[in-house]
């Protein structure tokens, strides 16, 4: 007995379906493959050559597939999500957030990193767009016109994430008011010499709401020594910057935009032989897990990250279905205390 007589009609079926290919079909017929690409899209094809197509796929049994069904049908169930980065805690739980909300309402989730790289960021939208996805996020670094431009022109909703963008649909942290709680609990815990390490102003939230906030706090309880540094996201960097400016100055207290960047200030700190917050205080923003292993523990801002990835799943299958959404949505903070904050008031 032959393999074909053992497994029936269902192998000829199956074999049939394996051997021939869109390209094929496009040569069988003698078309172009997008012609026939354009048969299964209902785009224009004479009606002659729509026939002869037609003829050629029930003659091998051909099944397009699921992609191609998708297109056909206009409906992916696939979310493009577009992140600086994939590798930090604070980004990771959002991703997983979304992911697991997405996946639950059944859809894909397709993700790329950027590494904060903001051309990578435009050139990955257009690229999801032209997979035709069914809806985007963008964790955003930064909204510039062409980012503007895209979200106008697109027929595939864009919901933006971390930054604020007052002509389309976006959720944001508290960057702002966030930054003043820590200026205003650095100023009530008697700190007069104080050090900012900040990023850069192309990140609106992190390098300007958040900064802004910390540092009006502080102007505002007439703190007299206010410093400030800049560095990128990069753990190396901020050691870098850090380790030269303590060659020439000593702070009670470093506030860091991060708490990656709190802890590269933590281990130059340490790498100079002072002690937190013994010599030095330390504030970061973020609410990573690993800062309460540090001892003593990070005094940090919190964030709810698991929420912020909810209400973009939620968010962007509203807008997918032509729901009204709020155009802009906030996500609140926590104060996490924690130890590396002395009261220098006693």
């Amino acid at each position: 007995m032959d393999i074909a007589s053992f497994y029936g009609t269902n192998y000829n079926r199956n074999m049939k379906q394996k051997r021939i290919t869109m390209k094929e079909i496009a040569e069988e017929a003698g078309v172009a493959k997008s012609t026939v690409s354009r048969y299964f899209n209902d785009g224009y094809v004479k009606e002659e050559t729509r026939e002869k197509i037609r003829k050629i796929i029930e003659a091998h049994e051909y099944e397009p597939s699921a992609a191609a069904s998708n297109l056909k049908s206009k409906e992916t169930k696939t979310i493009g999500i577009v992140a600086p980065t994939i590798n930090s805690q604070t980004s990771s739980r959002l991703l997983t957030s979304m992911n697991n909300y997405l996946k639950k309402k059944g859809y894909t989730v397709i993700m790329i990193d950027t590494n904060h790289d903001i051309h990578d960021e435009i050139r990955s939208i257009q690229y999801f767009k032209s997979l035709r996805v069914d809806g985007i996020i963008l964790i955003a670094t930064n909204i510039n016109l062409m980012h503007q431009r895209l979200v106008h022109e697109s027929n595939v909703p864009i919901l933006i994430v971390a930054q604020h963008f007052k002509n389309g649909v976006s959720i944001i942290y508290d960057d702002y008011r966030a930054g003043y709680e820590v200026g205003q609990y650095a100023a009530k815990m008697g700190h007069k010499n104080i050090l900012y390490l900040g990023v850069n102003r192309i990140d609106e939230a992190v390098g300007v709401q958040r900064k802004k906030g910390v540092i009006e706090a502080l102007q505002h309880y007439e703190v007299p020594f206010i410093h400030t540094r800049e560095t990128d996201f990069s753990f190396s960097k901020a050691r870098k910057i850090i380790r030269q400016y303590l060659e020439s100055h000593h702070p009670t207290l470093v506030i860091a935009a991060t708490d990656n960047l709190a802890l590269a200030c933590y281990k130059e700190i340490y790498e100079k032989g002072l002690r937190v917050p013994e010599d030095i205080s330390l504030i970061g923003f973020g609410g990573y897990e690993v800062s309460e292993l540090l001892t003593p523990s990070l005094c940090t801002i919190r964030f709810d990250y698991d929420l912020a990835g909810k209400m973009a799943g939620a968010t962007i299958l509203s807008l997918i279905n032509d729901e009204l959404v709020a155009t802009t949505q906030v996500i609140g903070f926590e104060l996490i205390k924690g130890g590396s904050v002395k009261d220098r008031n006693k």
